[in-house]
């Protein structure tokens, strides 16, 4: 049975307002005063121990803090993930039509676990997956392969379709390898033509098109 495997943040879901949010009280409990989103959005990708890395070297935050600034963000963003994220239009009938046409369904994120699984669940996504891969499931994080082929044995043998908004998500998908599609109004850092892709796409009403294609 053919797989399609989704990342989260600026794939699926538009989280980067919860993101900044969350680093703005992290920073507001240091007397710091508030990072902007463009900031913030630049530092996303690898995961929250790089986010905190980046937002602690950028306010000169001595590196000794790391250990409580990161406890602290992820306990506060394990139950607010999903105050101010959206899905984007058209990913709810997407998903719906690839698991009526049989696909299994997964997510692989270097968003922890916790977070990703109750913002998929406040979204009401999370019904529509049998797998969910955070960036503390396993030792290593993407663009290594490690979570991305935890995420593909746990769904099973079967062609795979890697969908992410990113050039780590694309690094991901080529050290598998599997074929990735590219979602073009995400996170992504460089431009769409930088980034190996089988298929970039703009609107989730074009996926399923793409996906029986690159499974066919």
């Amino acid at each position: 049975m053919a797989s399609v495997i989704f990342d989260l943040d600026g794939t699926l879901v538009d989280s980067l307002p919860d993101i900044h949010a969350a680093v703005n009280r992290m920073l507001a409990t240091e007397g710091q005063y508030e990072m902007d989103r463009e900031t913030v959005q630049s530092f996303v990708g690898n995961g929250l121990p790089k986010l905190v890395e980046r937002v602690m070297a950028a306010r000169r935050i001595a590196p000794v803090e790391f250990e409580r600034l990161h406890a602290g963000i992820l306990a506060d963003y394990e139950t607010r993930s999903a105050e101010f994220s959206v899905v984007y239009p058209g990913v709810r009938a997407a998903l719906e039509w690839l698991q009526a046409d049989g696909m299994r369904l997964g997510v692989c994120t270097n968003k922890p676990k916790g977070p990703a699984v109750h913002l998929l669940t406040e979204m009401g996504l999370a019904d529509l997956f049998e797998v969910v891969v955070g960036g503390d499931s396993t030792r290593e994080k993407k663009p290594h392969p490690l979570p991305l082929t935890t995420a593909i044995e746990a769904l099973g043998e079967g062609a795979v379709l890697y969908v992410g908004d990113s050039e780590i998500d694309a690094a991901a998908a080529a050290a598998v390898p599997v074929e990735f599609a590219l979602f073009t109004k995400g996170y992504r850092k460089v431009p769409v033509a930088e980034i190996p892709h089988l298929v970039s796409f703009d609107y989730f009403q074009k996926l399923p098109d793409i996906v029986r294609k690159a499974l066919s």
